[in-house]
């Protein structure tokens, strides 16, 4: 059978390859699709939500810093950077690069404003979102970090008044910038106060902005915010924070359940665990995380439902400068990390989903034959075998953590010819397979067997004549 192999520039229209330095300003809102399962452009345009964790950007960079980390992630095919204004890393009594604190005497209803361009903290949070926004990136802003509403009670500054203040505030100096307001940061929501604090931000942000961006809620790890607040108004897509874990039972298989919540609302793992990140918080027993670990959480959640998908470095996220030991051993500074290899290949994951009819994708573990032994096929722990489909048979994807040999029900197709590739997860070059009917089961081995070799098994309508530049419908 013959094989050609294509580079993933191949695989796709050029329009989708252009460096983003150069992309037309962000959308200033998005909405939910009309089928209340993706994310889209107020014209209706698929948005495929691609993260990154940036929480201490606002408070730790400065502009030719900020600078930079956003172009660089703008070339890497990002679309969303996670910042938080009050920031986790002591940022209500450590100033920003400029010396300046977010609110008056750490009054979340008195925020620190001088008159003037550069004077402020806010002025340079209004630099970075502006900056980000010309690049083609929306931002994911959470407000504050939640140990600000969540924990021992000296250390806590909000109240229901002083939340609804500071989120109008918010909502009026940004209701014309692209970005989505994020509740919670890493905090459970143990009882009514907590409730209250947040529907008050939230009513706030709403009442600032028009209601003009769309609002979520970061959960602590290995939780999401359908548990809290799935059925509430202000709530317009779920987020889960599958944590710092590398196996797919217990934490990733979780994305599905929210999938089939009712009311359906979009959902995404906005924190799953990170690059050279200690796995489960333990490095002395499982070591750091590395790219391979990173990549099966992105196609686990695209496979499970997910609109989108946030990666994360932990030298990035806390913006480590070498100068003090860092959260949880972080292994470089934030600088050196921005072209670990993980980064990189995040994007070859947004593309292969939007070279095909994203907007239709529906999660279907049944074009997976189970082996006899379930563990092997679809597998368990990090070696899990997910699969996805388009709802009008035009195209399926296996993904493939491990070489091992499994089967697909070629019928999950439509028409009667089926044009197969193997798509490399870790440079994105596709190798068409060939041709095959699409009856019965067909077994497949990737190529190139061995550890941390993962890839996806491409299945199209051959009739759809999808062609090696991704045609999309």
């Amino acid at each position: 059978m013959n094989i050609r192999i294509a580079s993933l520039a191949l695989f796709l229209p050029m329009a989708l390859l252009t460096g983003f330095a150069d992309a037309a300003p962000a959308p200033a809102g998005l909405k939910v699709s009309g089928d209340h399962r993706f994310l889209a452009t107020k014209d209706d345009k698929p948005f495929f939500w691609l993260g990154d964790t940036a929480w201490e950007l606002f408070h730790r960079l400065d502009r030719g810093a900020a600078d930079r980390y956003l172009e660089t992630r703008a070339k890497q095919g990002f679309t969303v950077i996670q910042a938080v204004a009050l920031a986790e890393i002591d940022g209500l009594n450590k100033p920003n690069a400029y010396g300046h604190l977010p609110l008056q005497e750490r009054d979340p209803a008195r925020p620190a404003v001088i008159d003037g361009p550069s004077n402020d903290y806010w002025d340079h949070v209004d630099y970075i979102v502006d900056k980000a926004n010309r690049l083609g990136l929306t931002i994911g802003f959470l407000p504050t970090w939640g140990d600000k509403w969540f924990g021992p009670a000296e250390a806590l500054i909000f109240d229901v008044q002083n939340a609804a203040v500071y989120g109008e505030w918010l909502g009026q100096r940004y209701r014309d910038k692209s970005l989505v307001w994020i509740l919670g940061g890493d905090r459970l929501v143990e009882n009514d106060g907590h409730r209250a604090i947040l529907q008050a931000m939230a009513e706030g942000l709403k009442n600032g902005d028009g209601g003009s961006h769309l609002i979520t809620f970061h959960a602590v790890g290995n939780k999401g915010s359908s548990e809290y607040f799935h059925e509430t108004p202000w709530l317009d897509f779920n987020t889960r924070q599958n944590g710092h874990g590398t196996e797919y039972n217990g934490r990733y298989d979780q994305l599905r359940v929210d999938y089939e919540r009712s009311p359906f609302k979009p959902v995404i793992d906005i924190e799953p665990i990170y690059e050279d990140h200690p796995i489960a918080f333990d490095a002395v027993r499982f070591g750091h995380s590395t790219a391979a670990d990173v990549r099966r959480p992105l196609y686990w959640n695209l496979f499970s439902g997910a609109c989108g998908h946030t990666y994360g470095h932990h030298s990035v996220w806390q913006m480590a400068s070498g100068q003090d030991a860092g959260v949880n051993r972080p292994l470089m500074t934030w600088s050196e990390a921005l072209d670990q290899p993980g980064a990189a290949q995040m994007q070859y994951g947004r593309w292969l989903m939007m070279s095909r009819p994203f907007g239709q994708f529906v999660p279907d573990q049944e074009v997976i034959v189970p082996d006899k032994w379930t563990t092997s096929v679809p597998g368990a722990g990090r070696y899990y075998f997910a699969a996805t489909r388009a709802s009008d048979g035009s195209c399926a994807m296996v993904y493939v953590p491990t070489a091992r040999k499994f089967k697909v029900r070629m019928d999950k197709i439509a028409g009667p010819s089926v044009k197969a590739w193997w798509f490399n997860t870790r440079d994105g070059k596709a190798r068409e397979i060939g041709r095959f009917p699409n009856t019965g089961d067909q077994e497949f081995l990737s190529p190139d067997p061995g550890e941390g070799l993962d890839w996806v098994l491409v299945l199209d309508d051959a009739a759809k004549a999808f062609s090696a530049q991704g045609q999309r419908l």
